[in-house]
C-alpha cells in the first residue's frame, strides 16, 4: 500500500545550492591562498564570493519568479532538462563563457587568448569588459523591456494589481505593435541623450536586443504551436527552453559587469554568481512545486515590474553609474511589496468566505 508523500521542507529545495556554496566558498578561499598567499587575501576572496553570492541572488529573485511561470507550461521532460541543462548553461555559459566571449569579440582575439588574459593580465580584462558596457546594457536592457511589456501588454490579462495602470495597459493590447512602439520611442530618446557614435552603437545593440526578443517568440511560437505538427517532447518544450536562456542571459549582464566593480578575477567572479544562480534554481524548483505563483496572485507582477525597472536602470547605466546594491534592493522591495499585497488578498478573501458562510447559516 502507497504512503502519503510527506510534502517537502522549504529548506530541502535548497539543499544543493548549499552543497555548492560550501564547495565554492572553500575553492574561493584556496583561490584567494594560491593568488596572495596570506591569510588576509585567503578572506577577502571568501568575503567577495560570498557578496556575489548575494548580488546574483538578489538581481536574479525575479528571474526566479518568471522562470517558474513558464516552466508552468512545460512538459516534465523538458522541465528536467531545463532545470539540469539550463544551469549548466547558466553556471558555465553565462558566467564564464560569455565574459570570455565579450573579450575575445572586442579585443579581436581567440576565446583561449581571453582566457589566457583574464588569469594573467585581469585589470586589462576588466578594462575590455568595462568598455563592453554600453552595447550590453542596450541589447539586454532592450530585451528585458519587451519581456516585461509584454506580460502587462496582454488584452487576455484578467488579474491586475495596480488596477489603474494595469487595465489600461491591457485595453490598449488591442493596438498591435504598442509595445514595440514603446520600445523604440526610448531608444530614440536614449540615443539623442548619449549623443555621438556611442549613440550609433547604442542603437544598433537595441535594435538587436529587440529582433532577438521577437525571434524567439517566433521560434517559440513555431516549436510549440501545434499538437498536430509538433512531438510531445517539443510541445510546451524546446520553444519555452530558448526562450529561458535568452532571459536567463539578459537578467546575466548587470550581474556579471557589475561583479567586475568588486574584482577583476574571472575565477572568482564565475565563483560567487554560480552559487547565486544555484539559489535561483533551486527557488524556481520551490515556487513550481508548491504552486507559489497560484497561491500569491500579485507575486508575478512584482517580478516583471522589477524586469521593466532593470531595464530602465539598464538604459540609464549608458549615461550615469548606478550602483548594483539599488538594482537588486529595488527589484527586492517592488516583489516584497506585491508578497505583502498578495497576503492581504488571501486574508480578505478568507475573511469575506468566513462571513458569506455566517449569512448562510443565519439566514
Amino acid at each position: 500500500m502507497n504512503q502519503p508523500q510527506t510534502p517537502k521542507s522549504s529548506l530541502s529545495y535548497f539543499r544543493w545550492a548549499f552543497i555548492v556554496t560550501a564547495l565554492g566558498l572553500v575553492l574561493g578561499a584556496v583561490l584567494g591562498w594560491q593568488t596572495t598567499g596570506t591569510i588576509g587575501g585567503m578572506a577577502t576572496v571568501f568575503f567577495i564570493c560570498t557578496v556575489l553570492a548575494v548580488l546574483e541572488i538578489s538581481l536574479s529573485f525575479d528571474n526566479a519568479i518568471v522562470n517558474a511561470n513558464k516552466l508552468k507550461e512545460m512538459t516534465p521532460v523538458w522541465q528536467k532538462r531545463f532545470l539540469t541543462w539550463g544551469i549548466v548553461i547558466a553556471v558555465f555559459g553565462m558566467r564564464i563563457v560569455f565574459p570570455l566571449a565579450i573579450v575575445a569579440i572586442a579585443a579581436q582575439i581567440g576565446p583561449w587568448d581571453a582566457l589566457v588574459l583574464a588569469a594573467r593580465e585581469p585589470a586589462e580584462y576588466a578594462r575590455i569588459m568595462n568598455d563592453a558596457h554600453l552595447p550590453i546594457a542596450a541589447f539586454g536592457g532592450t530585451f528585458l523591456m519587451m519581456v516585461g511589456l509584454n506580460y502587462f501588454f496582454n488584452h487576455e490579462k484578467q488579474v491586475h494589481w495596480i488596477g489603474g495602470l494595469e487595465k489600461m495597459m491591457a485595453r490598449s493590447a488591442t493596438i498591435k505593435g504598442i509595445e514595440i512602439a514603446f520600445v523604440l520611442a526610448l531608444m530614440l530618446v536614449f540615443s539623442w541623450l548619449i549623443g555621438g557614435e556611442e549613440a550609433t552603437v547604442f542603437v544598433h545593440c537595441a535594435i538587436y536586443g529587440l529582433l532577438t526578443f521577437l525571434a524567439v517568440e517566433v521560434v517559440g511560437g513555431l516549436l510549440d504551436a501545434s499538437q498536430q505538427t509538433m512531438s510531445a517532447a517539443a510541445k510546451g518544450g524546446l520553444g519555452a527552453f530558448i526562450y529561458l536562456e535568452v532571459l536567463d542571459a539578459s537578467f546575466s549582464f548587470d550581474g556579471v559587469i557589475g561583479a567586475f566593480a568588486l574584482t577583476q578575477n574571472l575565477f572568482v567572479i564565475a565563483i560567487g554568481l554560480g552559487i547565486g544562480a544555484m539559489y535561483v534554481r533551486s527557488m524556481t524548483i520551490m515556487l513550481v512545486e508548491k504552486g507559489t505563483l497560484a497561491e500569491y496572485r500579485y507575486l508575478e507582477h512584482g517580478a516583471f515590474y522589477a524586469i521593466l525597472i532593470l531595464s530602465v536602470i539598464m538604459y540609464v547605466q549608458t549615461l550615469v553609474h548606478i550602483p548594483e546594491v539599488i538594482t537588486g534592493l529595488g527589484g527586492a522591495a517592488l516583489i516584497g511589496l506585491s508578497l505583502w499585497s498578495s497576503i492581504r488578498h488571501n486574508r480578505r478573501e478568507k475573511v469575506e468566505g468566513h462571513v458569506a458562510r455566517q449569512e448562510e447559516l443565519h439566514a
